[in-house]
């Protein structure tokens, strides 16, 4: 099958109808709590607290609620309707198809989580059971395993049924929740006013949400930095490492998601499957497999608990784990469609059931893993006394603890060295996958046969770059933070809609009939 190609016409590239508007909001978000830093802060925090303390039930339930919509999707007849042409074969192999949204859905927090998470647990931990016990510890890593669990990718995959079915089966040239929302609301709705509204909310999350992760995942690599050459962290020190990754996921998202992210990501498999491999050998291997084999059986037995847990008769307030859990959600409701319309774009000649069963396994399975090793290592020295893990994790640095804890490996220079290459990359693939879904959800070319405009790529990983120094420069960081949590609420509403839009499509064309493989091999023995 051929690969995409940029559309060789000339013209405007980008809808500015969209594009505009979303950008100048969040600018006129910014500036205002960047001069107020610390009262927006307080002010959004207030607002969010009470969102999660009125709606924690609401998170925990709409969690649960696409976790079963992906199993009936996954199981039903729309499972085997194919998103494109079922006489071709897919556009990746397995191997890269899992990589991709591997290196997509995990990004470079999953080397935060996995090492210190359990350490916020461990301090505070749920269900009565006493602070920094032995329990406490595998609950701590059990509960780590959970955030990168089926809720969580069940939230990031389940509006790419309608994005990818529009795309790849009905060949709509814009790549667009307004156009996959079309058959519920109707083309004057689609394209007017209505159908801006929704590109923009979409477009206004996600440029706050990748500010934000460029901002948050810095310190991933400079702390281990300042540990590796004994160097201050300072400004400095960001720029010069955010000025690294937009060169990185410039480039790669000027190549392309075949030559540029695909390849980033398989890369970083590899790698990240060495290092895993470098400290079983070279740490405690065998307290991380029996740690890992007893976390695993700690969530298995809880999952429901954690699921489910609200600690509602707790009067004296909340646990780490209840609140990290609701906030996890929202936060993730924010960036749901970035995850689903770059799943639909990658998943040409792939059945609904391949596409969603894959993002719920792959990642989560690679999670487990990188827990379990990451999180492993973090525990056993932290019960040597080599590393006071939990006194620093809880005096606010959890950056700090992770160089802490690889310096106590052998060859540390190489194990933090390996450790920050795989942050980055892990980060860049992250970022470049969000610059490329940007630059698709804005073009005015047809995204149904071409790449959008390596031009375009560009211009928006530096914008990202640009708003992610400035915010970090002038402390807008923290309140952008919380908006692009609250911008998770009117995400949740476009994502059932699309879910509806899925059905609704799928039902009008009868793909289950007409678009499946077994209806195409029936077509080639009787043709």
């Amino acid at each position: 099958m051929s690969k995409e190609s940029e559309d060789p016409s000339k013209g405007k590239l980008i809808d500015y109808k969209i594009f505009l508007p979303s950008l100048f909001i969040i600018i006129a978000i910014s500036i205002p709590f960047s001069n107020y830093e610390a009262a927006s802060v307080n002010v959004l925090n207030n607002i969010f607290d009470r969102i999660v303390e009125v709606f924690s039930w609401g998170y925990i339930w709409y969690a649960l609620i696409l976790l079963g919509a992906a199993l009936y999707f996954s199981f039903s007849k729309y499972g085997n309707v194919v998103l494109g042409d079922p006489r071709e074969k897919p556009r990746f192999t397995l191997f890269e198809y899992a990589s991709i949204l591997i290196a997509m859905g995990l990004g470079s927090t999953i080397m935060r989580t996995g090492m210190v998470e359990w350490a916020n647990v461990a301090s505070d931990p749920p269900f009565g059971i006493e602070a920094q016990s032995g329990e406490a510890l595998l609950m701590g890593n059990a509960y780590s395993m959970f955030l990168w669990s089926f809720q969580t990718f069940a939230i990031f995959v389940m509006a790419a049924p309608a994005m990818a079915y529009i795309l790849h089966v009905r060949k709509r040239p814009l790549m667009r929740i307004s156009e996959a929302c079309r058959c519920i609301f109707g083309d004057k709705f689609t394209d007017g006013l209505g159908g801006k509204f929704l590109d923009m909310i979409f477009l206004v999350s996600i440029l706050a949400g990748a500010a934000v992760t460029l901002g948050l995942g810095t310190p991933i690599v400079t702390y281990n930095l300042s540990q590796l050459f004994t160097i201050e962290v300072t400004f400095g020190l960001t720029l010069i490492v955010t000025i690294i990754w937009v060169i990185l996921f410039s480039i790669s998202a000027y190549l392309g998601i075949d030559r540029g992210i695909k390849r980033l990501s398989t890369f970083n498999m590899y790698l990240a499957g060495g290092f895993a491999l470098f400290v079983m050998i070279a740490g405690p291997g065998v307290f991380i497999l029996d740690y890992f084999t007893e976390s695993i059986s700690v969530l298995l037995t809880n999952y429901i608990d954690i699921s489910l847990y609200t600690d509602s008769i707790n009067a004296e307030g909340t646990t780490h784990m209840q609140s990290n859990t609701i906030f996890w959600f929202a936060y993730n409701a924010t960036w749901a469609m970035l995850h689903s319309i770059f799943a639909a774009k990658i998943s040409q000649g792939r059945t609904v059931k391949e596409m969603i069963l894959t993002y719920l396994m792959a990642p989560t399975m690679l999670a487990w893993l990188a827990t379990g090793v990451l999180g492993g290592l973090g525990v056993q020295r932290y019960l040597t006394g080599e590393v006071p893990v939990i006194d620093i994790v809880t005096n606010n640095d959890q950056m700090a603890a992770i160089p802490e804890i690889l310096s106590s490996l052998p060859f540390a220079t190489f194990a933090i060295t390996v450790f920050t290459i795989v942050a980055m990359i892990f980060l860049t693939t992250t970022l470049d996958s969000t610059t490329y879904t940007i630059a698709a959800y804005t073009s005015t070319k047809d995204m149904s046969k071409y790449e959008p405009s390596r031009m375009l790529r560009i211009t928006v990983a530096g914008i990202v770059a640009t708003v992610a120094l400035v915010l970090m420069r002038v402390g807008g960081l923290a309140p952008l933070e919380v908006v692009s949590g609250l911008m998770g609420l009117p995400i949740i509403v476009i994502q059932f809609l699309t879910i509806y839009a899925a059905i609704k499509m799928m039902d009008q064309d009868k793909a289950w009939e007409s678009n499946t493989r077994r209806q195409a091999e029936r077509e080639k023995r009787t043709g």
